[in-house]
């Protein structure tokens, strides 16, 4: 089975790079880099020492309700080029391991399908999750603070 990495929308990060709202309604906040640990989910590329980010609260699901998490993420300040639907694992990936969790149809969890993952092991979970009929897409997310950092959907 083919996966596909997916980052943020481009629509989306032009709104909020253009002083848009984030999903609390607020102007999200400016920052400059050290180069440690940020990484943009729009080109899914770390955001190098000294450039502009912006902090906000991101809900990468199209409606509310009790499963739909908020929560805080980081994307250029300045436009970037939005990273390519890929097979391949995205650089922004760095940390040893992520939350892989498979989401349904319904924009819901699917429960058991959640799990700290090794990075050089998320595809293989990936596609694992994908040979289940109730997983639509499945989230990538910190294992240490559960921050958002891309989808995966079937190629």
């Amino acid at each position: 089975m083919s996966i596909q990495f997916k980052a943020l929308p481009t629509e989306a990060a032009r709104a909020l790079q253009r002083g848009g709202p984030d999903a609390y309604g607020l102007t999200p906040e400016r920052r400059v880099s050290d180069g440690d640990g940020v990484p943009c989910r729009h080109c899914m590329k770390n955001v190098a020492v000294g450039e502009s980010y912006l902090i906000l609260a991101y809900r990468p699901f199209p409606e509310l309700q009790p499963y739909a998490e908020t929560g805080p993420i980081f994307l250029h300040a300045e436009e970037c080029e939005r990273s390519a639907d890929a097979e391949a694992l995205p650089e922004m990936l760095a940390s040893s391991d992520y939350i892989v969790r498979g989401y349904g149809k319904d924009d819901r969890i699917v429960y058991g399908s959640g799990a700290v993952t090794p990075t050089s092991d998320i595809a293989a979970r990936a596609e694992t999750l994908f040979e289940r009929d109730d997983i639509a897409y499945i989230h990538v997310r910190s294992a240490s603070n559960n921050c958002y950092q891309c989808r995966i959907e079937r190629a």
